[in-house]
């Protein structure tokens, strides 16, 4: 039963002596392929290798924050446009911005997509249309208005996907079967079972092929700072095949922790425009699935906050073991349940133990470690899961980063410091 003592007094208590280890700024450097200097260019070059379409083209494009997406689309339409084309925007993100038409236009517009800069008309729907079936009988729905349109491209990132492992993870191929098929396209393959998702998926996107609408998919590969360093132009009838290799290319790029076990991980921020999974279980470890396993092992995980551009969607809090206040309670519930509900994965959405501030977070997850002191203890902290250049490390981790030729102390060990509030400035 509810004790009548003020709420977190005896919590504050316990965690006010907590001794705080103290934390080195530290640099990753990492071989990763120069940015492209000229992101239109590429891809108005990627696009000499296939058959540009006529007449009214979709242009899908997803939820996440792809490196210069608005000059890929930008470069895409104006080449789609110099052929005679009409092309517009499709949302093509699933259950994505609330599952509302309103909340997926707002998507783009945060990723910098919109008619002002796409140069041509963002036409959003959550109506879609059964388009066939896999042989293992799971439903295809394409979004209405794609499904109109006498062509359909689409516009993805190829990355390792964060919940399952396939011969196609997260790209064009994923895009074609689940981000263009709104909220029931999602629903149905997913429902199909985590278990044979890397072969629902490819046979969905054959599907959608079937139609005679795909013309290509165009893929861009990002570098270790989630910068574009290639973009590639996929028929639609090669697209499964030759997106493979990519995404062997797009693993070898991704940028880790360059430590494999740890006491605690602090990340700053989470958001959807940062991974599926709000922080990414390939650099976290903590999947939302059997389905995908992999990355370090670390003992607590400690989430902070939210970004602005994930609305609200705090989906991949579930990966946490503690939450700040702050996070919690910039939570919308409904656009983080409808994740759990259309991927058929109820972990991620989980509320985890909250704190009232980082200062009885990082004390929770401390506490929690058994068998290690606080001031022994490894714990690295990130802004997020994408920028991992940098990031703070105690003081048990400097003798492991001395001898790793990869890593240098940027600011050497001091205290973290908390305000009044609890909040580390």
């Amino acid at each position: 039963m509810q004790t009548e003592r003020p709420v977190y007094e005896e919590i504050e208590e316990l965690l006010r002596g907590v001794e705080q280890p103290r934390f080195a700024l530290i640099e990753q450097s990492v071989d990763s392929p120069a940015a492209l200097s000229d992101v239109r260019g590429a891809v108005r070059e990627a696009l000499k290798g296939v058959e540009v379409p006529s007449g009214s083209v979709a242009v899908g494009v997803g939820s996440r924050g792809v490196g210069g997406i608005a000059e890929v689309v930008a470069a895409l339409v104006g080449v789609l446009k110099e052929r005679g084309a009409e092309p517009f925007v499709v949302p093509a993100m699933g259950s994505h911005g609330a599952s509302t038409a309103e909340g997926q236009a707002d998507v783009l517009r945060h990723l910098g997509v919109s008619e002002e800069t796409a140069g041509c008309p963002v036409r959003a729907t959550m109506e879609s249309v059964k388009i066939g079936e896999t042989p293992a009988g799971v439903e295809v729905f394409m979004d209405k208005n794609a499904y109109e349109a006498d062509s359909v491209i689409v516009v993805n990132r190829i990355k390792p996907h964060t919940a399952f492992r396939g011969a196609v993870e997260s790209g064009p191929t994923k895009m074609l079967a689940i981000g263009l098929g709104k909220q029931r396209g999602a629903h149905s393959i997913h429902s199909a079972g985590w278990h044979a998702i890397h072969e629902t998926i490819p046979q969905a996107a054959r599907v959608a092929v079937e139609t005679g609408k795909v013309a290509f998919g165009l893929a861009v590969l990002e570098n270790a700072d989630e910068e574009p360093y290639r973009v590639a132009a996929i028929p639609a009838d090669n697209l499964e095949e030759a997106e493979a290799p990519l995404l062997e290319e797009a693993k070898k790029k991704l940028l880790r922790l360059p430590f494999e076990d740890l006491d605690v991980l602090i990340v700053d921020e989470i958001g959807k425009n940062i991974s599926g999974d709000g922080a990414d279980p390939n650099v976290t470890g903590r999947y939302p699935t059997t389905a995908a396993s992999g990355g370090p092992r670390i003992e607590r995980v400690v989430f902070l906050g939210l970004t602005e551009e994930t609305g609200g969607n705090a989906n991949g809090l579930g990966a946490a073991d503690v939450v700040t206040e702050r996070l919690a309670g910039a939570m919308d519930r409904p656009s983080t349940y409808m994740n759990a509900l259309t991927s058929t994965t109820p972990v991620p959405v989980k509320i985890p133990m909250v704190m009232p501030n980082e200062r009885m977070a990082l004390a929770a997850a401390l506490t929690m470690c058994a068998g290690v002191s606080p001031a022994g203890a490894r714990i690295v902290r990130v802004q997020n899961t994408l920028k991992l250049r940098r990031m703070w490390v105690s003081e048990a981790l400097l003798e492991e980063v001395e001898r790793d030729e990869r890593l240098r102390v940027v600011q050497g060990p001091q205290e973290m410091r908390f305000d009044e509030g609890g909040t580390s400035a």
